[in-house]
């Protein structure tokens, strides 16, 4: 099926690779005594764009932004689209526990809809974390990679969770076929992406 999203001419799409502890908005809704946290205010964005979707505050990788609102309603209204994740998380799973997070999971009592997920067998190449992950000398830690065609609230760390294995680092690194590792960018570092890339967003 070919996409039904076409790129508008004028429109801003940009891809940016979001570091740990930066909220996904452009102001800061702080509680009276909190420390005050990094916004997308710091990254010098084009005025008028906007995050498509989110990331949480201590979640890295691809985040999408523009100022075309028929993206956003394209990506979580429309046709459902993939987006693949790395997770570490604590101890390593057998199969038994990839094979639940794969068929669903109950969370608050609704069942997860079906995953791809995979246990690597190496180390992902990525940027190490502004802060490094709590080490427990003998508590064991295993990198997933998972595609969800959803996206609910803190959905990838409450499945692994609910499995026994809570995630210590999540790092989204797709979305589509729009792959953070062909995008060349660094941690901090966003980018416009061509027609062609959007269009890979939703392939």
């Amino acid at each position: 099926m070919k996409p039904s999203f076409r790129p508008a001419p004028g429109r801003s799409y940009i891809a940016f690779y979001k570091p740990f502890e930066v909220l996904c908005q452009f102001s800061e809704e702080k509680e009276s005594g909190e420390e005050k946290k990094t916004t997308l205010a710091a990254f010098d964005f084009p005025a008028s764009v906007y995050p498509v979707g989110r990331l949480d505050y201590d979640s890295e990788g691809l985040l999408l932004l523009s100022d075309d609102g028929r993206m956003t309603r394209e990506l979580f209204e429309g046709r459902e689209h993939p987006r693949t994740y790395l997770a570490q998380v604590e101890r390593v799973p057998e199969a038994a526990q990839l094979l639940q997070l794969e068929k669903g999971v109950l969370l608050q009592g609704v069942k997860t809809r079906p995953a791809k997920v995979k246990l690597l067998r190496d180390e992902p190449q990525i940027e190490e974390r502004s802060k490094p992950i709590r080490f427990r000398k003998n508590v064991p830690t295993a990198w997933l990679e998972l595609t969800l065609w959803e996206g609910k609230n803190r959905q990838v760390r409450r499945m692994t969770a609910h499995v026994g294995h809570p995630t210590l680092r999540l790092l989204r690194v797709s979305i589509g076929q729009l792959r953070l590792s062909d995008l060349g960018l660094k941690c901090g570092q966003w980018r416009s992406l061509s027609p062609e890339e959007v269009l890979k967003i939703f392939a």
